[in-house]
């Protein structure tokens, strides 16, 4: 029995299919956009019942955050924490759940700072009501710390420590030659002026949010005791975190302490993806906007020579509705058709 990927395969070409497996990837804070997967609204109902989960336990914040979503004159800019962060959280949770419902069993999961929170929520760490609830504690927590953000650099960490200090940390390592920047408003656009004199390649990230840097720190002692009055759960799916390069173990997945200093702590992107393509063959399907991850994820030599692929599910950037669906319907056929559930027929 023969079988055919839909994209990037001439259309007589006929391969059988590696089963690789399926690894979920979530993006996190930086890849939110105006009208994200705002097209799957309403039209692919999977993914509406999840959202509107989400955002419907937020009360009238969630209902405010949906009509900016879904308006083309938003009220707030979608780098407010208040659209951010639910709004991310939302599509992050709603495109994992429209994959589960394709009918292929998911092997991991792997997120990215938010990414990482929702995963968990998707893995069954955290009942929904919990996590929407500490997502928002958290937002309410921001508006108290100083105003910052964060910036990506085209250079290694190791490059990068003449310019850190004042507050000013690395963020993410996110690949061999892309690393985040965070830290204070004041100490960040010194940073950034430096690395323009310096001939540096960077850009700001959307986010007002010095996140994964000390700055937030007032948010842990606080969401930890939240997180106490929490039932949390062992993952009943194995979760990759990004904060320790390894699957998540029980004890972690139980301890408050662990997620409370998520916003404070580095995200080692890059590291945790070299293990998940180091144990064994994969196919990598990006649950969320931006495309982010999968450019990354196209960079590692496990993709790059053809062991392991990735697979996008969302446009890069805003494109209308009928190209979210689009994007959305040629993943689920590429993603059936890369685990050998879809059956070529030639022409």
């Amino acid at each position: 029995m023969e079988y055919r990927s839909t994209r990037g395969v001439h259309p007589r070409a006929m391969t059988r299919p590696q089963h690789r497996s399926l690894v979920v990837m979530f993006p996190g804070t930086g890849a939110q956009h105006a009208r994200m997967a705002a097209g799957l609204h309403g039209r692919e109902p999977v993914f509406t019942e999840a959202v509107d989960a989400v955002l419907d336990l937020l009360g009238p914040e969630g209902g405010a955050a949906r009509a900016d979503w879904l308006s083309d004159a938003p009220t707030e800019p979608m780098d407010a924490d208040t659209r951010a962060a639910p709004l991310l959280f939302a599509v992050d949770y709603a495109m994992g759940r429209l994959i589960e419902s394709w009918g292929i069993r998911v092997s991991a999961y792997l997120g990215h700072s938010m990414g990482e929170f929702a995963a968990a929520a998707l893995a069954g760490v955290f009942r929904l009501e919990d996590a929407v609830r500490l997502l928002w504690e958290r937002v309410r927590l921001q508006r108290t710390t100083p105003a910052g953000g964060m910036l990506a650099v085209a250079a290694a960490e190791r490059e990068l420590t003449g310019y850190l200090g004042d507050g000013v940390v690395v963020g993410a390592v996110n690949a061999p030659r892309h690393t985040v920047l965070s830290g204070p408003e004041g100490p960040l656009r010194a940073v950034a002026d430096a690395l323009a004199a310096d001939g540096r390649t960077y850009r700001r990230l959307p986010s007002r949010t010095p996140y994964h840097s000390p700055a937030l720190a007032p948010l842990v002692p606080a969401t930890r005791g939240l997180l106490a009055t929490m039932p949390l759960r062992a993952p009943r799916t194995p979760l990759f975190s990004a904060y320790t390069t390894l699957p998540l173990r029980a004890a972690e997945a139980v301890s408050p302490a662990f997620w409370a200093v998520q916003p404070t702590a580095p995200v080692l992107f890059w590291p945790t993806l070299e293990r998940v393509l180091g144990e064994r063959d994969r196919l990598l399907v990006e649950a969320g906007p931006m495309q982010s991850l999968t450019v990354l994820a196209r960079g590692h030599p496990a993709v790059r020579a053809g062991r392991s692929a990735v697979v996008p599910t969302l446009p890069p950037r805003a494109l209308g509705p009928e190209a979210d669906l689009r994007s959305v319907r040629a993943a689920r056929q590429e993603v059936l058709a890369r685990s050998g559930a879809l059956e070529a027929v030639r022409p």
